[in-house]
């Protein structure tokens, strides 16, 4: 049976040079990086080499790098970090309608705590309206968290108009990046963001490591008590296994992220193309040419999109219906209905989402086995019969 993966954007194997970077950390170089001996500072010099390789992708100060254990963590503490800070400033966070639940979960905990969340729409290719969030915005207004780009439909937001906007007002700007890192270029200081949250096992990192830019100035509060690691700003012994192989994945992805982008756009088209013209009413999610090289998201209407996965998963072949994180929920995608499709169509979603092992043979062989299997589905389908 073919074993075909296309499903990166949940998670992505672990380069095999990152691997081997990370081998000698769980044995010979075991201290701690804040003992004082030569055990601990061989350990600390890795930890500082790793800030050093993500820094040089996201082109930040090395000091403005914080490791954490993973995008959620990140994005947790960029919101709660500037909320629990700027408490007595304002009450205001503004974000968007799609983010990933590690903001919108997030944005639902401080609302208990008595801060006021404003979710700003998009359109129905997944954009943010530039006016919509300048309109957002009060003199309470102390965090705008736009996500750089969507995870289910890959939609690319317009974040450094987003940034100007927020810091015209005097507002801090977080983006999540969690999608992006690694695989299109990160400019801090071009994009003039404040905070950036990365995650490793996105761009073939391990997994259990990640990072949130804090742009100098930023005022915080730590997300983590007890030990002063981090510069004071995040608690807990460092994982330096994971933060070798998050350095590690950075300097790969620096070096390959351009040829990667170009092909995987390639193989994103072709098989946009192919679906769309070989399966009656199937519409594609997000913006056609302002999206991760990677992404695709097809929503086939009048069918289930787990009853396409299982049997894409019978064929050998991985992909989603959406956030791995939400796989289980009988809910359709928010991000979907905030684009405005209807709950049915919503459910008949599938995402495709390529990585460097993705070969043009993988994407002639999806478009050659799913359109069966939708005439199959539709065939069973009461939504189906009742169109027909």
């Amino acid at each position: 049976m073919k074993k075909i993966y296309l499903d990166y954007a949940a998670t992505t194997p672990t380069h095999p040079e990152v691997v081997e970077a990370m081998q000698p950390y769980f044995g010979e170089i075991y201290g701690n990086p804040s003992s004082i001996h030569k055990f601990g500072q061989s350990a600390r010099a890795a930890v500082e080499k790793g800030r050093d390789q993500i820094a040089k992708l996201l082109n930040s100060s090395t000091d403005e790098i914080v490791f954490t254990s993973g995008g959620t963590e990140s994005d947790n503490f960029a919101l709660e970090g500037v909320a629990f800070a700027n408490k007595l400033k304002g009450n205001h966070i503004v974000t968007s309608a799609i983010e990933h639940h590690a903001i919108s979960h997030c944005c639902e905990f401080l609302k208990k705590q008595g801060f006021e969340i404003t979710y700003v729409p998009v359109n129905k290719e997944g954009i943010v309206n530039l006016e919509d969030v300048k309109k957002s915005l009060t003199d309470k207004t102390i965090l705008v968290s736009i996500m750089h780009a969507n995870n289910e439909i890959g939609t690319i937001q317009p974040i450094k108009e987003i940034a100007k906007i927020a810091h015209e007002k005097g507002v801090a700007f977080h983006t999540d990046a969690v999608q992006t890192a690694g695989h299109i270029p990160i400019d801090v200081k071009e994009l003039d963001v404040d905070l950036l949250s990365v995650s490793s096992h996105k761009f073939y990192g391990p997994k259990g490591v990640g990072a949130l830019y804090i742009k100098k100035g930023t005022r915080m509060v730590s997300f983590l008590h007890g030990g002063g690691q981090e510069r004071n700003r995040r608690a807990s012994t460092e994982n330096v296994p994971g933060i070798v192989g998050i350095g590690k994945a950075a300097e790969i992805a620096i070096a390959n992220m351009e040829n990667e982008a170009k092909s995987l756009i390639i193989l994103r088209d072709m098989l946009i193309d192919g679906l769309l013209s070989k399966i009656p009413d199937s519409i594609l999610n997000g913006h056609r040419t302002k999206r991760l090289p990677n992404n695709i998201n097809i929503s086939i209407k009048y069918i289930e999109g787990e009853s396409m996965l299982l049997n894409l998963d019978f064929l050998g072949v991985a992909a989603s219906s959406g956030s791995a994180c939400t796989s289980g929920s009988l809910d359709p995608s928010h991000v979907l209905l905030a684009i405005g499709l209807t709950h049915d169509v919503a459910h008949g979603s599938l995402r495709f989402s390529m990585g460097r092992l993705t070969t043009e043979d993988d994407i002639k062989y999806i478009i050659e086995q799913l359109p069966p299997i939708v005439e199959k589905l539709r065939a069973m389908s009461p939504l189906y019969n009742k169109k027909e």
